[in-house]
């Protein structure tokens, strides 16, 4: 009885093993595909603590620092140029275990020095990122002085291009312990700010985008402690939060715009701007605030010599603003899941102005903020402002800036985007500094589903394929995902944007269906707002909501520059007769693997469409074989019908008899 048992499994082993070599024998000598390398297992370099749980989200011992901030600043415009004279006192709460012997700030206008390392590193051809050579940049630090434990001392600070190390004279405890530095500072404005800020000059004015206008907090964390990567151009921010009161002052004739809510009102607006300011808190209409025809005009600001603006944001990472003679300025209320209202608002010049234009851009701005916070986190401000100027789209929380000369759909986009970014990465809070396909590309993939749902995909094209187009790209890259944004490739760097978006978009439509990846993303976004989130937070965050092991994806889409080449190989019919059923051999060339959707013809008309799980891929050499009970001949097979996939080699997709 045993000795047949041993006999009939090792005669079972026999079978399994010829199957395998038949399996290895038709293997073609093209496949790079290795299911080790796939499949293999991963160590993600950090690993779960009570800092950060292995389920992906914060754990009971998580903590971050804190930074609020009061700023005084004034606008200069002088004869030979245009200044920001200012002061910010921070009050920092060290919410960590240790203790700091020393601070570091950002100044973040230093990459507009001459010498900065931003400016060494621009090709000499120029970016979209480059400093423009303008040689009166940087911050001049005035005086830092320091109050711990109610002493106050001054401090020689440390500058090394765009940070500053202020050394404490008694190390600051942890465990909420609180310093406050206060600095005094001004610097010059750039014409062009890296993309991000600068002046334009308009018929009724120039146009000041203001931002990366004070010297704020570096971040300090529990995975890199001091977070001091430079600002070069490319890399954006990493920011921690807190609240922010600040002052600016300018001339009586500009009306300024920011983040948060504006404090007074009634001391820098005329009666009947107050009055519309206020209906537009109430409409869903755009409702005027300073119409074209009354820009310039004296009864428009009706103030003499400098104003000072009051803005207050709480609980926000950073904070930008706008000032300018030549605004038009409109408003519309919005509309929050949870009943609160708040308000959508735009400032351009007159060139920018008409209803296939920037007449638009507070019904732009309305309904994506609508449509965000109805679909993944409502948005926790109570205002957000569209500004026209020199900047092709920046985003800090709550304002936005879009090009002068955008119209319909292009407007549309860049506005929807910019806003979008309101969730990444100034809700959803990571660190744009190292990992760019965090925010980028979670924005990108939210800002196809808000483009297909407003005004009745007024702006949406359901037939683009992006992975055809993308798969001749991606072809192209030199540097993964992961790679930091200042050592990739400066022809690559989209792909932060469009290949994460096509990845989320795959784990959505082909791997996990749509109610299975929309919680999950949901859950990472709820655990993780006002929060510090890594890349393995977000891996890890996936794979417990939807209860799958993707690391099979991760792995190759954000930190390889692999390409996906399947196809189908043979067609056989059993006994050589198509009622019998057909032998379908699959194959996967290149070195990724994803599922296989297939869409099946017989010629009795017949079609179906069949999904093989990712998982036929993870033993052999890359050819997967399955019985297909066929009833005729089969007249065609095609593969990724929908071109969901970047498959490189889309010919060999579709068999034909």
């Amino acid at each position: 009885m045993r000795v047949t048992k041993l006999n009939t499994l090792f005669g079972a082993f026999c079978l399994l093993l010829s199957a395998a070599n038949i399996q290895a024998q038709t293997t073609p000598d093209s496949i790079q595909y290795d299911h080790q390398e796939l499949f293999g297992p991963i160590n993600w370099p950090t690993t779960g603590s009570d800092l950060r749980s292995a389920s992906g989200q914060p754990g009971p011992k998580y903590w971050q620092n804190r930074a609020d901030y009061e700023i005084h600043a004034k606008l200069n415009e002088l004869s030979q140029d245009t200044t920001i004279t200012g002061d910010v006192t921070i009050s920092y709460t060290n919410n960590s275990p240790d203790k700091l012997d020393y601070l570091w700030l950002q100044l973040d206008q230093n990459l507009f020095k001459p010498d900065s390392r931003g400016a060494a590193t621009t090709p000499i051809s120029g970016d979209r990122f480059d400093v423009r050579g303008f040689s009166r940049g940087g911050y001049h630090i005035g005086s830092v002085t320091v109050t711990y434990k109610k002493q106050t001392y001054t401090v020689i600070p440390v500058i090394t291009d765009a940070r500053m190390q202020v050394r404490l004279k008694t190390p600051m405890d942890g465990d909420g312990d609180k310093i406050q530095v206060k600095v005094n500072y001004d610097f010059s404005i750039p014409f062009y700010g890296a993309d991000r800020m600068g002046r334009k000059k308009f018929k009724q004015g120039i146009v000041y985008e203001i931002a990366q206008w004070y010297p704020r907090m570096c971040v300090y964390d529990d995975v890199e402690g001091w977070n001091t990567l430079p600002y070069m151009g490319l890399g954006e921010f990493y920011c921690d939060y807190g609240n922010f009161d600040y002052y600016i002052t300018a001339p009586a004739n500009m009306t300024v715009v920011g983040s948060g809510d504006l404090q007074n009102s009634s001391d820098v607006l005329s009666k009947e701007q107050q009055k519309r300011f206020e209906e537009a808190h109430k409409s869903d209409k755009t409702v005027s605030i300073i119409k074209p025809e009354e820009v310039g005009l004296p009864a428009t600001h009706p103030f003499k010599g400098d104003l000072t603006w009051h803005f207050k944001m709480e609980n926000s990472r950073d904070v930008s603003w706008a000032a300018s003679t030549a605004f038009i300025w409109d408003g519309a209320k919005v509309n929050l899941p949870s009943g609160r209202k708040c308000i959508s608002m735009s400032a351009y010049p007159i060139e920018s102005a008409g209803n296939d234009a920037w007449g638009r851009s507070t019904e732009y701005l309305k309904n994506s903020i609508e449509i965000y916070s109805k679909k993944y986190f409502e948005y926790p401000w109570n205002s957000a402002v569209n500004v026209s100027g020199v900047a092709l789209g920046m985003e800090y929380p709550g304002i936005i800036f879009c090009l002068s000369n955008l119209k319909t759909r292009g407007l549309w986009g860049d506005i929807t985007h910019e806003i979008g970014h309101n969730w990444f990465p100034m809700i959803v809070g990571s660190n744009e500094r190292k990992f760019m396909w965090m925010d980028e590309g979670f924005n990108t993939f939210i800002n196809e589903y808000s483009t297909e749902m407003f005004n009745h995909g007024e702006y949406y094209d359901s037939t683009a394929r992006t992975a055809p187009r993308l798969a001749r790209a991606m072809q192209r890259m030199t540097d993964p995902l992961m790679t930091p944004p200042e050592a990739m490739g400066l022809r690559d760097y989209g792909m932060y944007y469009n290949k994460t978006a096509l990845g989320l978009n795959m784990l959505r439509n082909v791997v996990l269906g749509h109610d299975r990846f929309d919680y999950a993303f949901n859950e990472y976004i709820k655990h993780w707002a006002f929060k510090h989130p890594q890349p393995y937070d977000f891996f890890r965050a996936m794979n417990d909501a939807t209860g799958e092991d993707l690391n099979w994806f991760f792995k190759p889409w954000f930190f390889t520059t692999w390409s996906l080449d399947q196809g189908v190989s043979s067609v056989k019919y059993i006994k050589d007769k198509p009622e019998n059923g057909a032998l379908i051999t699959l194959i996967n060339k290149d070195k990724m693997a994803m599922p296989v959707d297939m869409v099946v013809t017989q010629a009795n008309g017949k079609s179906e469409t069949l999904h093989m799980p990712v998982n036929i891929w993870q033993r052999g050499g890359g050819t997967w074989t399955f019985k297909y009970p066929s009833t005729s001949a089969i007249t065609s097979i095609v593969i990724d019908p929908d071109m969901q996939l970047p498959d490189v080699d889309r010919k060999n997709n579709t068999w034909k008899k």
